[in-house]
């Protein structure tokens, strides 16, 4: 067992998007794009740091990222937000993957990886995070 593998594993945090793998984000052999997976997760995690940091974020990292299944097309993937920290202007948000397979009826884990997001003003300069009150 690898370090992202749990004996009975269950999402970490907030459910932050679900949606279905298209046709057009899989390769030859019908599995999707670990670079569209990236895309997507970058999306969940952006919207829940804005939330956090009330505003404007923008993606300044991403920390130990490893695929551990495949993902066929017509896997409805959803996408799990944890914040792990938040800094004087950053957050750093755990996203994790998970796919329920349609043709199998498998609920599993695909990846997971530490986002570091930074709060930016109007100006695209980095500000301060609002304490949460």
């Amino acid at each position: 067992m690898n370090e992202y593998e749990q004996e009975d594993p269950i999402p970490q945090g907030d459910l932050a998007l679900q949606l279905t793998a298209l046709p057009r984000e899989t390769n030859g052999f019908g599995d999707i794009y670990g670079g569209w997976l990236v895309s997507q997760m970058d999306l969940a995690g952006t919207a829940m740091a804005s939330r956090v940091a009330a505003g404007r974020v923008a993606t300044v990292s991403i920390d130990r990222m490893a695929f551990m299944v495949p993902v066929p097309v017509g896997a409805q993937l959803s996408f799990y937000t944890q914040t792990l920290e938040v800094g004087r202007s950053s957050i750093r948000m755990l996203v994790e993957v998970w796919s329920d397979d349609p043709l199998s009826s498998e609920w599993r884990k695909v990846t997971e990886a530490v986002f570091v997001f930074v709060a930016i003003d109007g100006s695209g300069r980095t500000r301060p995070v609002a304490p949460r009150r």
